[in-house]
């Protein structure tokens, strides 16, 4: 199967009603261990890096690193680099060996994220690169308004134009999702979800999923969402084994490889639960 076009993962997920999960990574064992465990399920999985963590690894690194690891998975890998904020940014991503990127102007008004958006379309096309945009700012789960106001919910008509204009190949929307840990529970708006379904061509993108509570992504998912981004949950379960998942043998060991490979199953099962959770239609590639 090997490395996959996340377009290929996504188109196949609405065909067969399944919702693929995002993971974010920083490192070779966050990448190593998701992929691990999409194999053990026999599913499909995307990699992605915020590049906001390039002073920490390379992007090159992630891209390398994921490319490798990938070449020998059983069963199909998205690469994608995640939340590139400018042209510059996103094109750093191409440059860097990642197949799929987004740009995110969703702060920006309507008409300049749509331009910021068709420039990188414009250019990744140039080298055989995939782009998702998103529209309707999805903020921070610790400000309420961010999630729980409407108003700040995407525009289904503006979905529309947006994606005519930049011709992305999927839409992150914000539909009472958002990113990091949420400081009330989420409800998402599923009239508006089902509305952009109807009316928006290409694969539909849910930002900020860490937490938002399992009938909902699953009910997105009976919508015809795909892509599920998930990073602050497969953060804290790496963290929280780290330091409350190994035992003191281990730790009397005083070795950081022993350490790390006794979180491992841990991490990975964090994943499998997660593709169990939105493989609603009992999916096995």
């Amino acid at each position: 199967m090997a490395i996959e076009k996340v377009s290929t993962i996504l188109k196949d997920a609405a065909k067969h009603g399944y919702g693929v999960p995002a993971i974010n990574v920083f490192n070779y064992e966050t990448i190593k261990w998701a992929i691990q465990a999409a194999q053990e399920e026999r599913y499909p999985i995307i990699i992605q890096f915020y590049p906001g963590l390039d002073s920490y690894i390379p992007l090159s690194v992630v891209s390398g690193i994921a490319k490798d690891l990938a070449a020998r998975s059983s069963t199909p890998v998205g690469i994608h680099l995640d939340h590139s904020v400018s042209f510059e940014q996103a094109v750093s991503g191409i440059k860097c060996g990642f197949p799929s990127v987004m740009v995110d102007g969703s702060s920006l008004d309507f008409e300049k994220n749509a331009a910021l958006t068709a420039q990188v379309v414009k250019t990744a096309r140039v080298f055989g690169i995939e782009v998702e945009g998103e529209l309707g700012h999805v903020g921070s789960g610790g400000n309420m308004d961010d999630f729980k106001n409407p108003n700040n919910f995407t525009s289904v008509e503006e979905a529309v134009r947006f994606v005519e204009i930049t011709e992305v190949d999927s839409l992150a929307v914000s539909v009472g999702n958002a990113h990091g840990a949420y400081i009330a529970t989420p409800r998402l708006d599923f009239d508006r979800m089902r509305a952009l379904r109807s009316a928006v061509s290409g694969s539909l993108v849910m930002h900020g999923c860490s937490d938002i509570p399992a009938e909902q992504l699953q009910e997105a998912v009976k919508i015809g969402f795909s892509k599920f981004n998930i990073a602050t949950e497969y953060l804290r379960a790496f963290n929280h084994e780290l330091f409350n998942g190994v035992d003191e043998k281990v730790k009397s060991m005083n070795n950081a490889i022993a350490t790390f490979s006794s979180i491992e199953a841990a991490t990975k099962e964090f994943v499998r639960n997660k593709i169990r959770l939105l493989n609603l239609s009992g999916f096995k590639v």
